[in-house]
């Protein structure tokens, strides 16, 4: 008895020092994530309407938005400005921001897309891709667009902005298309984005998608598209840094979040990582996705990501990681924990086989390096399968580590792997030969984010454990 009232005491102690390890990470992701809330005041202010703008749902109002923006340029170095948005349903082809403002839109607001495609300018490919995503060529420009901008708001008062994509994913299936479709909201090479507290429905395709941009914030938004709609990813940073995303809710027909960073030759050539990428209180579904997907556009490369408080149901899959042989790049330093799964067909996907590419230029020998993922601390309910690991031939993904994952399987065979090497430790149902050698107490160093704390702590466990049970019992 003295023996195991001393393991708890000791567990306990173990408890804290696990809290300890993970303190300085959550200090840096808060800070990460509030550092641009201090500028949502704009002493400068002026409302769609006094541009001419006319909310019956009917009235293209392009031309009042470009006008408003034009305007409030000459505020950009007073301060900036805010475009006020208020109630109605304001309907526009694509238009611009510009530095230091901020569109917000009220609680009763709707921006409409429209649904003729010359309000959406075709513009050229992204140069880490060579070509659009869908069609060789340019693509059509995002409903809201920026590029080279420094201090962009996109919020309200849960408002909206409705792509109305319906008409878009009806194109793309009948083949109908001469250039990639258009996200709802891009913003290139800039930095200091905020997005929040909005809603944003129906995208034509990606919704909302920083591409070469640093220090970006999406908080508390909706993101809703049917779930048989085409590539209508949630959020997808894409060769970007410090990018923190928390509090949303997704549901649509593809990837909820997609981290990418460029595309096979132009992607290397590019040379563009996304890293740095925090993602947290995340809640929702798909039928054709992935919750946190990492690919399969990931050429530029892409590390230290950390994603906790995740809650998928009826999904596809939850977590997954998409290359191919010629995509080059490396995925590391990905750090995963705190998943609640309910209803999801794959738990956990490397997918090595993901191989559309932009041409027939791409050197096939150009082989991704894929190390240190750490998944710990993830249950669920009714999975269909555990893990998918397969990795390339010649080219084994190295220091997969999963810890503490208990997850109730319908499969015979929850676990498939192939080409993977790692470790694992408290894994239920019991994990695959390439991942069964234990972490402890030999391999921590092996695994990412496993603070010094926390694998001295888990080995002084582990020993104390062990020599109470060669211990005779006493009653």
């Amino acid at each position: 008895m003295e023996c195991c009232r001393q393991l708890v005491v000791l567990v306990d102690v173990l408890l804290v020092l696990a809290f300890c390890g993970h303190i300085a990470w959550t200090v840096k992701a808060s800070s990460q994530c509030k550092q641009a809330l201090s500028r949502e005041i704009r002493p400068h202010s002026v409302a769609i309407t006094e541009f001419g703008a006319v909310g019956d749902g009917v009235t293209l109002n392009t031309k009042a938005f470009q006008n408003a923006i034009f305007y409030l340029n000459s505020f950009s170095d007073k301060g900036g400005a805010k475009l006020f948005v208020p109630a109605g349903r304001w309907l526009t082809g694509s238009f611009d921001l510009i530095s230091h403002l901020t569109l917000w839109l009220d609680k009763d607001a709707v921006i409409l897309g429209s649904n003729n495609p010359d309000d959406w300018p075709v513009v050229d490919p992204l140069p880490s891709y060579g070509r659009g995503v869908e069609l060789p060529g340019g693509r059509h420009r995002s409903l809201i667009y920026g590029r080279n901008l420094t201090d962009v708001i996109i919020t309200g008062d849960n408002g909206t902005i409705d792509g109305q994509g319906s008409v878009w994913w009806n194109w793309f299936q009948r083949k109908t298309l001469d250039y990639t479709r258009p996200h709802l909201v891009e913003l290139m090479n800039s930095t200091g984005v905020v997005i929040s507290n909005l809603t944003f429905l129906n995208s034509p395709f990606w919704t909302i998608h920083p591409v070469y941009c640093s220090h970006v914030i999406v908080q508390n938004v909706t993101i809703l598209a049917p779930l048989d709609s085409p590539n209508t990813d949630g959020i997808n940073p894409d060769s970007s840094n410090d990018v923190c995303i928390e509090d949303c809710y997704i549901s649509t027909g593809d990837d909820l979040i997609a981290i990418k960073s460029g595309w096979d030759e132009y992607g290397i050539s590019f040379a563009r990582p996304s890293t740095n990428i925090i993602i947290r209180r995340l809640i929702g579904h798909n039928r054709n996705g992935s919750g946190i997907a990492i690919g399969s556009e990931m050429s530029g490369g892409v590390s230290e990501v950390y994603a906790e408080n995740l809650y998928f149901f009826y999904s596809s899959t939850a977590i997954t990681i998409k290359t191919a042989r010629g995509r080059g790049g490396y995925v590391r330093n990905i750090y995963i924990l705190n998943v609640t799964l309910v209803g999801v067909d794959t738990a956990i996907r490397f997918d090595s086989t993901f191989s559309p590419h932009p041409d027939d230029f791409y050197d096939p020998n150009a082989l991704p390096v894929i190390e240190r993922i750490t998944i710990k601390d993830v249950i669920g309910n009714n999975i269909k399968v555990a893990g998918l690991l397969k990795g390339i031939e010649g080219d084994t993904f190295h220091h997969v580590c999963l810890l503490n994952i208990a997850l109730t399987v319908t499969s015979g065979s929850p676990w498939n792997c192939s080409h993977i090497q790692g470790y694992s430790a408290m894994v239920s149902p019991e994990t695959c030969e390439p991942l069964k050698e234990s972490i402890y107490p030999n391999h921590s160093s092996d695994c990412y984010h496993l603070s010094n704390h926390l694998r001295s702590s888990v080995g002084i466990l582990i020993l104390a454990i062990s020599q109470a049970q060669q211990q005779p019992h006493h009653q």
